[in-house]
């Protein structure tokens, strides 16, 4: 995860945040040491920002595309109630392999279902069920965003939030050459232009965007 602002800028904001219990801080070690790509897990400042969008939304039932080692997954667990629950899918087995051992350790495992697959066809699958969310996180390959939202936004419940990660892309949004600079400026097009929901794009570490559904599509 990249952060568009100086690095001192960057500690100062990390270093008057909540600070991130010790599992966590573990989590992070062992993705560090184990994974590649491990710059594609969420920093403590999103983290705590997910946890607490969560806990203010009142969210009991929340999806996450994009588990990688699941910081975020547990961030989110969080933030839910006791009876609440979050649907996570990847398809990496390697870096879920690592998010499973920290779910198990977890006081908030057991609110975490872990999907392996596609998630297009995870997220088809569930549409099929008539499974509904108040919160979803899109954090997964960026030529599919698109996609993804459109297959999301009919599951949320009206008044629902979805957030996405990294919709600045280091910048790129401003000069794409890409398929995967492409993917995230067709997405924040896609959702500027989507009547169904309020959103505003922040510029908090790579970018998140934040959509509130409207009371009726």
């Amino acid at each position: 995860m990249l952060s568009l602002i100086a690095d001192g800028l960057a500690h100062y904001v990390e270093n008057h945040t909540s600070v991130a219990p010790p599992l966590l801080e573990e989590l992070r070690e062992t993705t560090y040491r184990e994974l590649s790509s491990p710059q594609m897990q969420v920093g403590v400042v999103e983290g705590t920002f997910l946890k607490l969008l969560v806990s203010l939304s009142r969210a009991e039932r929340a999806l996450e595309v994009g588990t990688f080692s699941g910081y975020s997954t547990l961030c989110i667990a969080a933030g839910l109630p006791e009876t609440g629950r979050v649907i996570t899918c990847d398809k990496d087995p390697v870096a879920t392999r690592v998010a499973r051992r920290f779910f198990d350790q977890s006081p908030h495992g057991r609110k975490i279902d872990l999907r392996l697959g596609e998630a297009a066809g995870t997220l088809a699958e569930l549409a099929s069920q008539g499974a509904s969310f108040d919160f979803v996180f899109l954090d997964a390959d960026k030529e599919n965003y698109v996609l993804y939202w459109d297959l999301v936004v009919p599951m949320v419940r009206p008044g629902g939030l979805i957030v996405a990660d990294n919709t600045l892309w280091s910048g790129r949004v401003l000069a794409p050459k890409t398929a995967s600079d492409l993917g995230v400026v067709a997405f924040n097009t896609r959702v500027h232009e989507d009547t169904r929901v309020e959103h505003v794009l922040l510029s908090v570490r790579d970018g998140i965007m934040l959509a509130r559904k409207h009371s009726a599509e």
